[in-house]
């Protein structure tokens, strides 16, 4: 296994745009939670045998977590599981739970890494989402945690929000880049079902961007970042100085991955297992010895299209000896790559297919073009 995921399923505010399981009523059972969250990182030691690269801690919101649970949950894991000398550990942090204090605190832990959800600068984006930091905390954070000593710092920043127009998205990238940080997660904002934001654009309260605005707040992005220095490693993810995500690299790679934790996700070459996305049944499964999950193996089919899916992502592409190794590409499949060859979409690197700057605004969906349904 290269990496270990922690969910953590507490949120101090609902943001309107989330689907991701959390709760923000959590008081009464946190510490059933965090002893259930052990038990199980303690039951799973047998699924790895190789080092740890990477510990990733994620959300909800980990960051509300005390340095008592915190450090308990970390312990568990480096007593329980090989840990490579180099290993990434992974705090997601929101701004308003960041401080001197608790910077120096995740430090004397072995956190070497902290991805700070920014969102937004601007104020009435904060509001809408029902974000719980202001935007001066979103400077102030960043400040302070170089300053207490990080050298590893993502954020995330999110495009294609309602009424952002290209000077304001310029505006957040100028902050961005005259930060010292060294990695950017940029995503474009998603309606997802049943949350506040999927209500309010069926009411006609929030107008999300056409594509074509959408597309040039994209292409603002890469412009803007690759001036500053970052590279373009997958659709959404720029690093300076190499500072790629070795958590979520494994993810794109394909790389086995352990998930502990309420709905959280596992993976290995040909299986996929999920936890219960309830808080509640979690912990009491867990404390009477019960399944909490279920599980699938994955045929050829579904292994090629993952392939695709999440190689054509990453400036890596799709490796040809993986490709060669499910039967190489059908007649009808050649003529497909053929024909994003020919547009410029496509190109042949050493080893692997990969997409062009052009390519990465449709990496989906020319993902799924070859994708196979039997």
């Amino acid at each position: 296994m290269g990496g270990f995921y922690v969910h953590i399923p507490f949120c101090a505010k609902k943001c309107s745009y989330c689907d991701f399981h959390f709760s923000t009523h959590f008081d009464s059972y946190r510490e059933e939670m965090v002893a259930g969250i052990a038990k199980e990182i303690i039951s799973r030691k047998g699924e790895s045998s190789a080092p740890l690269l990477s510990i990733y801690f994620g959300g909800g919101t980990p960051s509300l977590l005390t340095i008592k649970e915190l450090a308990f949950l970390l312990n568990t894991i480096k007593q329980n599981y090989s840990i490579n000398s180099c290993v990434e550990i992974t705090l997601e942090a929101n701004p308003e739970d960041i401080s001197f204090e608790s910077l120096y605190q995740w430090q004397e832990l072995g956190i070497n890494r902290l991805s700070v959800g920014l969102q937004s600068f601007k104020p009435s984006d904060l509001d809408w989402m029902n974000r719980g930091h202001s935007a001066g905390q979103t400077i102030e954070c960043l400040e302070s945690a170089s300053a207490s000593g990080f050298k590893d710092i993502s954020v995330d920043i999110m495009y294609g929000l309602p009424g952002l127009t290209i000077k304001d998205w310029g505006s957040h990238l100028e902050r961005v880049v005259s930060s010292n940080i060294t990695h950017v997660s940029a995503y474009c904002l998603t309606v997802e079902k049943g949350t506040k934001l999927e209500r309010e654009v069926k009411k006609g309260r929030r107008v999300i961007p056409e594509d074509l605005v959408i597309e040039q707040q994209y292409k603002l992005l890469v412009s803007k970042l690759k001036s500053a220095g970052f590279e373009q490693y997958e659709v959404s993810n720029f690093a300076r100085k190499n500072k790629y995500s070795k958590h979520n690299s494994a993810y794109w790679k394909g790389v086995g991955y352990i998930g502990v934790g309420p709905s959280a996700h596992s993976f290995s070459l040909g299986y996929r297992r999920w936890n219960v996305s309830n808080n509640k049944t979690y912990i009491k499964k867990i404390e009477e010895d019960i399944r909490f999950h279920e599980e699938e193996f994955l045929c050829d089919k579904d292994v090629w299209n993952e392939l695709f899916l999440t190689g054509f992502r990453t400036r890596w592409g799709v490796s040809k000896k993986s490709i060669e190794a499910l039967g190489g590409f059908s007649t009808n499949e050649k003529k497909l790559l053929n024909n994003y060859l020919s547009e410029g979409k496509i190109k042949k690197e050493r080893g692997s297919l990969c997409l062009t700057g052009d390519g990465f605004l449709f990496a989906d969906g020319i993902a799924q073009d070859f994708f196979r349904t039997s």
